[in-house]
């Protein structure tokens, strides 16, 4: 069985649906034969080997609405089914420029889905796109969703009228990494001074809601936030610290390598996702951080995030845009050890049951065998 991954990015605008395609074709790849299609960051054709299966980076010319604009792909993909078969192309969505690049294939080639989100911000270009999605989700052999919110929050599934070819498999984690303190995690402790710390994670866009948190940084003036992640908005959310007269309060550590992430997530005393659309559908860093044993808080979106951080079991969830109710939610952990470690403790607990790397392998190997029963 060779399966076609479309993960979109390989670089600076490596972010969450980018690490769950890294971590599920690296569980995949001793049972099948699997490869990745992304958008190169620059106009060359690169092919690497760094994770031990093909990653093929197609000539880019740049960003359009958040989509990578490689007018190449359809004829690199057509040129790699001549070269080896693809028996399954596995697309994740949003990202239409997969799904044009996708139409070269046969239709013999299994179309299987994970949808990630909703198309939220782009609504003109959406009006546009709309059709070509209905059509070709009606065409789709499976959708997988990583939590059952994904179907019934989402407005743009309905083109997928056979409840069938809908499969839940939770996004999966190799937990191990996380379990351990590291070493490091102290000595990031010690550089804050002995402060309460926040920390937050995430490409530097719009919908992740990092202004907010920053605002609400200066209602709690006994922690530090350390920001992780990068991104086109980097530099005006450095502004708005500097102009908050935080300082030193807000710390932007840039992209964190994966290995030195837990140590991260360990000296921290709560996580905070603050992101405020729905283009935020999961949130990878709350599992990370719950499976370490912190407590998270999000915003209620209605979705997904809000099946993984449950408020008053795992974490605290509080209205989206709000910077006093993110300021009362981190101060009331950070007040309280005892309701911290309680949260933190079920958190991890929830992480070890559900978001499994073995439970997302086994049930994304069941889907391409239901597909491919021969």
């Amino acid at each position: 069985m060779r399966v076609l991954h479309f993960g979109r990015f390989y670089d600076d605008n490596y972010g969450g649906m980018e690490r769950h395609v890294a971590v599920l074709l690296d569980s995949l790849k001793d049972e099948i034969e699997v490869a990745n299609v992304v958008a190169n960051d620059r106009f060359r054709f690169e092919v690497t080997r760094e994770r031990g299966y093909p990653i093929y980076k197609v000539p880019s010319l740049g960003l359009a609405a958040g989509m990578a604009l490689c007018p190449t792909m359809p004829f690199v993909l057509r040129d790699i089914h001549r070269r080896t078969p693809i028996d399954i192309v596995h697309l994740h969505f949003p990202d239409p420029m997969s799904h044009f690049a996708s139409g070269v294939l046969p239709a013999t080639v299994k179309r299987v889905v994970t949808w990630h989100s909703d198309i939220v911000r782009q609504r003109r270009l959406l009006a546009l796109y709309r059709p070509f999605l209905d059509a070709f989700l009606r065409r789709a052999d499976a959708v997988i969703l990583p939590t059952p919110a994904h179907r019934f929050s989402s407005t743009q599934l309905n083109a997928v009228t056979d409840a069938s070819r809908f499969h839940c498999v939770p996004f999966g984690f190799d937990l191990s990494q996380f379990q351990e303190r590291p070493a490091e995690a102290d000595a990031l402790r010690e550089r804050y001074s002995g402060r309460s710390l926040v920390f937050a994670l995430g490409r530097h866009v719009y919908y992740k809601g990092f202004e907010f948190l920053i605002e609400a940084m200066r209602s709690l003036p006994q922690a530090v936030l350390v920001l992780g992640g990068q991104g086109p908005l980097t530099e005006t959310l450095r502004r708005l610290a500097s102009g908050s007269g935080l300082g030193e309060r807000v710390d932007f550590v840039g992209r964190i390598p994966e290995e030195r992430l837990a140590a991260y997530y360990h000296a921290c005393d709560v996580f905070c996702m603050p992101s405020v659309e729905r283009s935020e559908a999961f949130g990878i860093v709350q599992v990370e951080a719950m499976a370490c044993g912190r407590p998270v808080v999000s915003c209620e979106l209605g979705n997904g995030v809000n099946y993984v951080n449950r408020h008053g079991e795992t974490g605290l969830v509080v209205p989206p845009r709000d910077a006093r109710a993110l300021a009362a939610a981190i101060g009331a952990l950070l007040g309280d050890p005892e309701l911290a470690q309680r949260l933190g403790a079920q958190a991890r607990a929830r992480v070890a049951s559900e978001f499994t790397l073995r439970a997302m392998r086994f049930g994304t190997l069941a889907v391409y065998r239901e597909l491919l029963p021969e």
